[in-house]
């Protein structure tokens, strides 16, 4: 009787009982689960740095009660509960932080060990351009920020405007960018892959490769690049690797050796790619082959 009072009540006021779940909030990720919340989550943890970057970029940082260990930027994220890492998530601290929702990847392990804890996960791993772009406007819509797409179209953009800088000389030069330790390359079909392909450069690895393919050196050998592409952290060793020392990139010193804040950049899915395209224009400029 005192549940039908107070819905008379509110009818009254003007709303309608369909309006009393008006607020929750519905999404599917990408492994085609559907995630649904009574609201728009308060308390998020997130465990994949591209998503902590979208998640801030939709203005919506002061949500965060905890991240991975590599999440870092912007700088406010630093100071935020550490939750282990994507892959190897400290499961006991996420709980602890009492989150509405975790973002994480895929891939994670931890999963299926959080959601039989009865927490809600949205699992989200952008490898394209076009993932990243999907991601973002499935946050926009968790987070309930009108229009995210707008940041998309200003990364869009950008990129493009970093293609137009480049002088027509650097146009065409065949590349080999190496994503990190153990010879992984980014792939025709990765986000990376896709974006020199916007600034006008050939990838060395074929499009049947996948998108982070594991390269064997002799490969490269084969291929013998105008540019390579490199972390400063993967550096190490490079001309000692058999049959490098003859590369035609090497020789030259048509090496980019990016630094760990510019590595972060560049192989992160996110709101900073109108910046990773300024950083991989501004070397495909300076230490392209003439």
């Amino acid at each position: 009787m005192l549940t039908l009072l107070r819905l008379s009540a509110l009818w009254l006021c003007g709303f309608s009982v369909g309006a009393l779940h008006a607020a929750s909030v519905q999404v599917t990720d990408d492994r085609g689960v559907t995630v649904t919340l009574a609201q728009s989550p308060q308390r998020i943890v997130s465990l994949l740095p591209s998503l902590t970057e979208t998640v801030c970029e939709l203005g919506q940082c002061h949500r965060l009660v905890g991240v991975d260990r590599y999440s870092n930027f912007p700088a406010s994220v630093r100071a935020l509960p550490q939750t282990g890492g994507g892959i190897d998530p400290n499961i006991e601290a996420i709980v602890a932080l009492k989150p509405d929702v975790v973002l994480m990847a895929t891939s994670s392990r931890g999963v299926q060990r959080l959601e039989a804890l009865g927490l809600k996960v949205l699992a989200l791993e952008p490898r394209t351009s076009k993932d990243a772009q999907r991601v973002m406007a499935l946050l926009g819509q968790l987070l309930e920020v009108p229009d995210a797409l707008r940041i998309w179209r200003a990364i869009d953009a950008g990129v493009s405007a970093a293609a137009q800088s480049l002088p027509p000389r650097a146009k065409n030069l065949r590349v080999y960018y190496e994503v990190s330790s153990g010879g992984y390359a980014a792939g025709t079909q990765s986000f990376i892959g896709e974006m020199m392909a916007r600034l006008g450069v050939q990838n060395i690895i074929e499009p049947k490769m996948g998108p982070f393919p594991r390269i064997n050196p002799e490969y490269v050998v084969r291929a013998n690049p105008d540019l390579i592409m490199i972390g400063s952290r993967n550096v190490q060793g490079l001309e000692q690797r058999p049959g490098w020392a003859g590369l035609r990139a090497i020789r030259g010193q048509h090496i980019c050796v990016f630094t760990p804040e510019e590595s972060d950049v560049l192989v992160r899915p996110g709101p900073r790619m109108a910046e990773a395209a300024r950083v991989m224009a501004r070397c495909i400029a300076q230490k392209g082959a003439p």
